[in-house]
């Protein structure tokens, strides 16, 4: 669920408030998967920043990971769903620093770029907090690499308002963007909004799709010559820390973690070869 009502999401009204898992609770159920073989957990929910909010002595997300962490020592690799980015709260900043676990890889609930129509979204960040989270983020995690979630033709969004949101995405370097363009939900505030015709929804989701396969182009580029730990998720594919898709040798068990060379690129993934 979620405590919030964002004027585009019927989310709230279909699942309730937010409703977290006790620590003990999360600690079991990761230390089973584990010996189950699972190298990789990905904790996830609709807003996974809101955790704790509901429990007694309201712990935070970063107190609840690094409790999580502690308890389960055996956890190769930690990776974290969708985040608001004025809702981190300084414990997690700290493991974003300091734990070689959690994932260099973080995707922000971003939805837009723009001031006015993160406003009329009801959104809790501005423009500027995404910019000075992803700042800090690459200042403590060099490593680190963006995703984002984004709407594209929401209710009165003018073309000089999507144009900061396109800017946006350059200046974040965000590579591994989730676009979809505007659909009415019956009962949402947004539904009874000025809407933005159809086709130009669908064409500024377009011209945002392409701004992201540029990013992950570049991405990949960068990642040719280096070592890498894959987790292998099926046979000859893998996903490296930072969430890129890396095809790799079939001899490669599924659910380990190998380390692998990335040699080339091949679309929207990586090529390595094994190494020792």
């Amino acid at each position: 669920g979620c405590d919030h009502r964002c004027t585009f999401c019927i989310i709230p009204y279909g699942r309730g408030p937010s409703r977290s898992v006790a620590i003990g609770v999360i600690a079991e159920q990761v230390r089973e998967l584990v010996a189950e073989g699972y190298n990789e957990i990905a904790f996830t929910g609709v807003d996974i920043t809101a955790y704790g909010a509901d429990l007694p002595g309201q712990p935070t997300l970063g107190q609840m990971i690094r409790r999580v962490l502690a308890l389960v020592p055996e956890l190769p690799r930690l990776r974290l769903s969708s985040l608001d980015p004025v809702e981190v709260d300084e414990d997690l900043w700290r493991l974003i620093a300091d734990e070689p676990r959690l994932m260099p890889h973080l995707h922000i609930s971003l939805q837009a770029g723009d001031d006015m129509v993160l406003k009329r979204m009801k959104r809790r960040h501005s423009r500027a907090d995404v910019i000075a989270f992803c700042e800090r983020a690459r200042r403590l995690r060099p490593d680190v690499v963006f995703g984002a979630d984004i709407i594209a033709g929401f209710p009165t969004e003018t073309d000089a308002m999507f144009e900061n949101t396109r800017r946006l995405v350059n200046e974040c370097e965000l590579t591994w963007l989730h676009v979809f363009p505007y659909s009415a939900r019956s009962g949402t505030p947004a539904a009874q909004m000025p809407q933005v015709r159809g086709e130009v929804r669908k064409a500024r989701a377009a011209q945002l799709r392409a701004l992201g396969e540029i990013a992950v182009e570049r991405h990949l580029q960068c990642l040719i010559g280096q070592k890498i730990s894959v987790l292998v998720e099926q046979k000859g594919l893998g996903c490296t820390p930072q969430f890129a898709k890396i095809k790799i040798p079939d001899s490669a068990p599924v659910g380990a973690v190998v380390d692998v060379e990335c040699v080339a690129c091949d679309g929207d993934k990586a090529v390595a070869r094994m190494v020792a």
